[in-house]
């Protein structure tokens, strides 16, 4: 994305229509980009893009996406006079010719059953079908809205977000050493030899029911992941959004961009 691109992008993510300063959407544009612009520009240019917005996250989902990845991240916005932390959902879908798409983004006040169980009837609603593998990390609630919305499925516990938790109970002396025990099993050229090395697995090795060309990309969330810090980088700038309205423009802006 151009700076003058990505410029626009950022003053209409934080605008809203009470309005936020001239001189800080230009503050903080100038500061990223190296242009600014208008408060009238972000305004009129604003409500054009909310259009866009919508018509892409609302899309019907006519490609079939057995493979879903899911991760959420969390940012600060002011609701009531009061900044809240807000959790933003956001999914992609990789279809079985290994093409990724963002599958649509929805902002709530946590990351709990009842968000992502919203989440995926959303999905569903708009189109979303035939889907085998849902590869996340291990939230409870995410697991019971991906087994309620998507039965038959099968799910993928992240490996890195399972390593990040081995490690986290880990002494400094012994991490190297269970690391490498690990990676191992993680990393094991079939699934027999895994079972060997560790027999409680399974929901680490799901993957290793897929085709091998599959299992490199759909092992870990790391892809998601890459898309949700390419949006944290911005977000991070901005600290405080004005309202959700404006974290759902710049956020959705992005992820339209990927």
């Amino acid at each position: 994305m151009n700076a003058q691109k990505f410029g626009k992008a950022i003053a209409m993510g934080i605008a809203t229509e009470h309005g936020v300063s001239t001189g800080k959407v230009s503050r903080i544009t100038e500061e990223l980009c190296g242009v600014s612009f208008s408060k009238s520009l972000v305004s009129s240019l604003t409500s054009n893009l909310d259009l866009k917005l919508r018509a892409f996250n609302e899309r019907k989902l006519e490609a079939s996406y057995p493979f879903i990845l899911v991760d959420a991240l969390f940012f600060k916005a002011r609701e009531n006079d009061r900044v809240l932390m807000k959790a933003a959902l956001i999914v992609s879908g990789v279809r079985s010719d290994g093409y990724r798409e963002v599958l649509g983004i929805q902002l709530g006040n946590s990351e709990s059953y009842s968000s992502w169980d919203e989440m995926f009837k959303w999905l569903k609603s708009r189109g979303l079908k035939e889907v085998l593998f849902v590869i996340s990390d291990n939230h409870t609630g995410l697991k019971e809205a991906a087994k309620r919305n998507f039965q038959g499925s099968t799910w993928q516990h992240c490996q890195v977000h399972l390593m990040r938790n081995i490690l986290g109970v880990c002494s400094v002396k012994t991490r190297a050493a269970v690391a490498e025990s690990a990676k191992k099993v993680l990393q094991a050229g079939d699934l027999e030899e895994a079972r060997r090395r560790l027999e409680a697995f399974d929901d680490a090795m799901a993957v290793m029911a897929l085709p091998e060309k599959y299992r490199k990309r759909l092992r870990t969330t790391n892809m998601q992941e890459r898309l949700n810090q390419e949006v944290r980088r911005r977000e991070r700038v901005i600290r405080i959004f004005p309202n959700e309205a404006s974290a759902l423009r710049l956020m959705g802006a992005l992820l339209a961009e990927q």
